[in-house]
């Protein structure tokens, strides 16, 4: 596969050369006084993605999946409930680390291209008089379906029940490239990764925690070591890091923060829909249509384009890798084969996707697939054309 071309797959994203210069630094003496001055605006930089205010952000270097763990171990203990909905494979794997934990999980199931369901949510927390849910889990953004649950419906709902338990939001492929609000969804643990909307290398995972959220740290007893929020909160204050940490990528961090600030938080987000959109115009163009069940859930992140059946949209993923050079995602879990994903985060233009978008054609073209070359990537670029430089309103009513 040719490294000059971009990546369409969710995640990791392509990295900026002002990112990859970034981390490529000399190694300095993690217990000094530099690194105390690149690590400390860190703190305050992703509150400001995070649309926080109050609590903690902590960073562990590892993935997404080590913030799960990290969520879930630091407020809860050995057999607590928790409340998850199933209706993706990255919903899936969160319920999975939870029962792996010993956490008595109450699964709801939702189908794969649909959000999360707030209704059901309040329901089943309207049933729990002793409110021995201790925690509601939501993927915010189900990377393998390219489906956005409403998170603040789900607030909406656990506060019509009158429950108290903990929110915890996996965040990883939209914190960063979609909005977030931690304050106003009362969210209590916001999970995310360096290698999404942040455009790193894979390496940091990234929790933000609520005040809510550090006071149950105070009771929990499911075993933490590596992942102990206390030893992050003890030596951060000064400048410290209880072990080896990440430096080159909390450079990267620093120059990622910059770069959002520069073009605006709302413009990465108004962006990010934009090419999104032109996307979801193509797909239509062909005469498929996504995995998302409807606009309401659809992801600016990621789509995950349906092909025919009878036909594995593996082969697509397959095909672009060996005969052109270009990375588009597989269907996982019970899409898998049944459809192939568009990334369309992080460092990406239009004119970059309207590249992706010809080699998707060109390659379902390749496999006989009855794709007319031209025609997706036409209704691509009429909407781009229609909506450069407009202010992000009117490329949403476009």
């Amino acid at each position: 596969m040719s490294s000059q071309n971009p990546v369409f797959i969710p995640g990791p994203t392509n990295i900026p050369e002002r990112l990859r210069h970034a981390c490529n630094v000399p190694t300095i003496d993690h217990r000094s006084a530099a690194f105390g001055e690149i690590f400390a605006p860190l703190f305050p930089g992703v509150k400001r993605v995070l649309k926080m205010t109050k609590g903690e952000i902590v960073f562990f270097p590892a993935t997404g999946t080590a913030g799960w763990e990290a969520a879930v171990t630091n407020t809860l203990s050995p057999g607590d409930k928790v409340l998850a909905c199933r209706h993706g494979m990255f919903s899936h794997r969160w319920i999975d680390l939870c029962q792996r934990h010993g956490l008595d999980v109450q699964v709801l199931t939702a189908p794969w291209g649909a959000g999360a369901p707030a209704a059901d949510f309040q329901a089943a927390l309207e049933a729990d008089k002793d409110h021995e849910i201790k925690a509601v889990l939501v993927t915010h953004n189900e990377t393998a379906t390219g489906v956005r649950s409403d998170v603040g419906a789900i607030r909406a709902a656990m506060d019509a029940a009158k429950h108290p338990a903990l929110l915890m939001v996996d965040g990883v492929s939209s914190i960063g490239s979609m909005d977030f609000r931690f304050d106003e969804w009362g969210v209590d643990l916001a999970v995310t990764g360096s290698q999404k909307g942040f455009m790193l290398p894979t390496g940091l995972a990234i929790v933000g925690v609520s005040p809510k959220a550090l006071a149950a740290m105070e009771t929990a007893k499911l075993p933490r070591t590596f992942l102990d929020f206390r030893d992050m909160l003890n030596t951060n204050p000064k400048g410290g890091y209880p072990y080896t940490p990440a430096v080159g990528l909390f450079y990267g961090l620093g120059e990622s923060l910059k770069m959002i600030e520069e073009e605006g938080l709302e413009n990465v987000f108004a962006r990010h829909h934009r090419i999104a959109e032109g996307v979801r115009r193509a797909v239509s163009a062909w005469g498929l249509s996504l995995c998302a069940q409807s606009p309401d859930v659809y992801s600016d992140t990621v789509s995950a384009v349906m092909v025919p059946k009878g036909f594995d949209g593996t082969r697509v993923v397959t095909l672009a890798a060996e005969k052109y050079g270009v990375a588009f995602g597989v269907g996982l879990g019970e899409v898998a084969g049944k459809l192939f994903r568009i990334g369309h985060l992080g460092s990406l233009t239009d004119v970059m996707m309207l590249s992706g978008l010809g080699c998707a054609e060109m390659c379902m073209a390749d496999l006989g697939l009855p794709v007319r070359l031209g025609s997706g990537v036409a209704a691509a670029q009429d909407y781009y054309r229609a909506t450069a430089g407009a202010p992000a309103e009117a490329a949403h009513a476009a």
